[in-house]
């Protein structure tokens, strides 16, 4: 009996003691499971998960899970919504899961995830037929919900100045990151041929870096399915190459001339600065020798070791009280990246 995952750890409780039931025929939708999950109590052939973040997605398939990266039109006889952060992203798999389902909807995740303000919601608008809490989080599902009850949590694109669209969960969905427009301010008037834009979100970076005279060719890297396709739709121009992919592994473009970047440091809500440096080593993996990285980040984050450590030289060349931009030069090839 799984036990050391708390999501595993609370169906497990609910099937065995609260009367949750799986149907016996029929495909199982799994909304948003992260790697580590424990699925085993699922029957792998029938479950259908969805995971739109590249490593999630590529280590659930690597643990022999079916899986795609959006839901697409299907019914499914039982759904698992794993609760996100954004609170209007889980409330749209929530409406998404409802609407194709025939049968019970699944919602698990942690207090700090919000799971206590979405039970008391979906509680008030359909019923819910039983509550498991354990391990920090709570368990609970909706005996085959009426789809009309959530049809307005359904989210739509959101439309910015300028035009981008942005859709909820992305990052930054409504409006340009500060630290990416301090970056874009700091980049010269003029920029070399090849660049690769790493963590490129919905696009707003990349479309400012196409503004700049001599770029010839951009690589847009994002591991978030969502905001890639946003930032697909954003930039239209036909230098633009768009890449679904975690980027501190990405390898699809050698021998760039600069990399232009304002990475996560982020691991869910777990600061991770460690993150930031794989960032780095990747940007020192794909330039060629004299290229140039441009990137922006916290002021409170020490990456200046690790650009010590990746290329020749850096410098910080623009700034402000909340985040600072580095220009470095002359990568030191790192050891080959082991799969």
């Amino acid at each position: 009996m799984p036990m050391n995952d708390p999501r595993a750890a609370r169906l497990a409780l609910a099937l065995r003691e609260e009367g949750l039931t799986l149907p016996e025929a029929g495909a199982i939708c799994v909304l948003g499971p992260r790697a580590g999950d424990d699925l085993s109590l699922l029957p792998r052939e029938r479950a259908q998960l969805v995971q739109g973040f590249r490593p999630d997605h590529d280590a659930l398939s690597r643990a022999g899970w079916q899986v795609a990266p959006r839901l697409e039109e299907g019914r499914f006889a039982a759904s698992i919504v794993c609760l996100p952060r954004a609170r209007e992203e889980a409330h749209d798999l929530i409406a998404r899961a409802v609407s194709q389902t025939d049968g019970p909807v699944i919602v698990d995740g942690q207090k700090t995830e919000g799971a206590d303000a979405v039970l008391r919601a979906c509680r008030a608008r359909a019923g819910v037929a039983g509550v498991v809490s354990k391990g920090h989080g709570k368990l609970f599902w909706m005996p085959a919900p009426a789809p009309e009850a959530f049809a307005d949590w359904q989210a739509q694109p959101r439309r910015l100045e300028g035009g981008f669209v942005t859709r909820p969960g992305v990052f930054s969905a409504d409006g340009p990151d500060p630290g990416s427009m301090l970056l874009a301010g700091a980049l010269p008037a003029r920029l070399p041929p090849r660049i690769a834009d790493l963590g490129a979100g919905w696009g707003w970076l990349a479309a400012q870096i196409l503004t700049r005279d001599g770029v010839e060719e951009l690589h847009l890297v994002e591991a978030g399915f969502e905001a890639l396709d946003c930032a697909r739709e954003n930039i239209r121009d036909p230098r633009a190459r768009f890449h679904w992919a975690d980027a501190t592994r990405f390898d699809g473009a050698a021998g760039l001339d600069a990399v232009v970047m304002n990475p996560p440091f982020h691991t869910g809500r777990k600061g991770d600065p460690a993150l930031g440096v794989a960032f780095i080593d990747a940007a020192a993996r794909l330039l060629g020798p004299q290229g140039r990285l441009w990137m922006v980040a916290n002021r409170h984050l020490p990456y200046e070791a690790a650009l010590a450590a990746a290329f020749r030289r850096h410098e910080e060349i623009a700034g402000s009280s909340a985040f600072k931009v580095h220009l470095a030069q002359g990568p030191r090839k790192p050891p080959p990246r082991t799969r």
